[in-house]
């Protein structure tokens, strides 16, 4: 993490007084007055409206969507009725029915907010068990070379690092920044973040590439807009529990439809086969469900599927902007404190610098305002949703 620390050392040295600088070199607002621009710029959501749907805001400023959103309490109760209709009438044919027409309608869910058909999506448990999928479907082969960028996740550095040593791939790491135009001749296969976890970075445009593109989208679908097509890339790999406010265990995985059948299908199970009861004989379906995740309850599915009920009926360009406004809002906030901000594109995390962030984190948590650190890094992360308000904004500053 050498090269973060000293691209945060230089964003302060560029930035006179502590104020954060965006990727372009513009400077943020002066001080005072951004709370209230940034309040009227924020129409298309009913804050009120949608945090009432949380109950965690009764009593947190919770900040902390890039690891777990906040549960709405449809999806909760989606859960429990699930749960308390299968108790009382036994996990038969129709549990299993409801939790395949579950499936299905996240399917077609998870797709829209990609730009992607239906049947090129796969249900997952979670944006890793995407790229385990990806990496084990492919032809990787000793010698081969997969180019990824520095700081990435251990959801995706694990699976790269298997890879290296049951494969006997090269993992070569750059800047994100640099990922376009560090292909080499070797690489197969780019694999990096669309949006950073550490800094919410954004990943250049991958278009035009002459080798396929795993993207993880763990920060990304949900917060931002995403348009799978628009970003070039091949693969795309999300999670449920993050920013679209599921329950752990749900996720998806977008595979490019001429990649849907050359990918293949690793352990197919029941629900992966196009007619179970062929025996041996049995395929793996021709659509995206062959890369689907072995099981997934119908209570997860339920759940997932109330909390994109939630956040749709508040308009979900309406709740990008908004979420990318608070996000930047807090950032001019810590960068007039002082503070060094992480040079960030407009997503909706925001880190900075701190002496001892698992003590701050801590002591934050203490007074009821949850973020967390960054291990490695010497940073301090909020992840800042649509959700959120001014007020849990100001709990923030005020408690640094």
């Amino acid at each position: 993490m050498a090269g973060l620390r000293q691209r945060l050392t230089d964003a302060a040295q560029i930035a006179p007084g502590g104020r954060s600088c965006g990727r372009d070199g513009s400077s943020d607002a002066g001080a005072g007055g951004t709370t209230v621009s940034a309040r009227a710029s924020l129409g298309g959501v009913d804050p009120a409206g949608l945090r009432a749907h949380f109950p965690v805001f009764e009593r947190l400023a919770f900040l902390n969507a890039g690891t777990c959103g906040p549960i709405p309490e449809a999806a909760v109760r989606a859960a429990a009725e699930t749960m308390a209709l299968a108790a009382a009438e036994g996990r038969a044919h129709a549990y299993f029915t409801r939790m395949l027409e579950l499936r299905g309608e996240l399917r077609a869910r998870y797709a829209a907010l990609l730009g992607a058909q239906a049947d090129d999506v796969a249900v997952t448990t979670c944006t890793s068990e995407g790229v385990v999928r990806v990496l084990a479907g492919l032809d990787l082969r000793a010698g081969d070379e997969i180019l990824t960028s520095v700081g990435e996740h251990p959801g995706l550095l694990g699976p790269l690092a298997a890879a290296r040593t049951q494969r006997g791939v090269t993992v070569r790491a750059v800047a994100l920044e640099q990922i376009p135009g560090a292909v080499s001749a070797a690489t197969r296969l780019v694999a990096c973040s669309h949006v950073s976890w550490i800094d919410g970075a954004i990943v250049p445009e991958l278009g035009g590439l002459e080798v396929p593109v795993l993207l993880d989208g763990a920060q990304g679908v949900g917060a931002i807009a995403v348009d799978v097509a628009a970003l070039g890339c091949t693969f795309y790999a999300g999670s449920g529990q993050k920013w679209l406010c599921g329950p752990v265990a749900t996720g998806m995985l977008w595979v490019a439809s001429q990649w849907r059948e050359r990918l293949l299908a690793t352990g197919p199970t029941y629900l992966n086969l196009d007619d179970p009861s062929a025996g041996l004989d049995a395929v793996a379906h021709r659509t995206a469900a062959r890369h689907d995740a072995s099981a997934q309850s119908a209570e997860a599915a339920a759940a997932a599927a109330a909390a994109l009920d939630v956040l749709a009926q508040f308009g979900w360009s309406a709740v990008h902007e908004r979420a990318a406004t608070l996000a930047q809002t807090l950032a001019d906030g810590l960068a007039r404190r002082g503070l060094a901000v992480a040079p960030r594109d407009r997503t909706t995390l925001v880190s900075w610098q701190d002496p001892d962030p698992p003590a701050t984190r801590a002591r934050l948590a203490d007074v009821e305002v949850i973020i967390r650190d960054l291990p490695g890094t010497g940073l301090l992360r909020a992840s800042v949703g649509a959700w959120n308000d001014e007020s849990d904004l100001e709990r923030l500053l005020s408690a640094l």
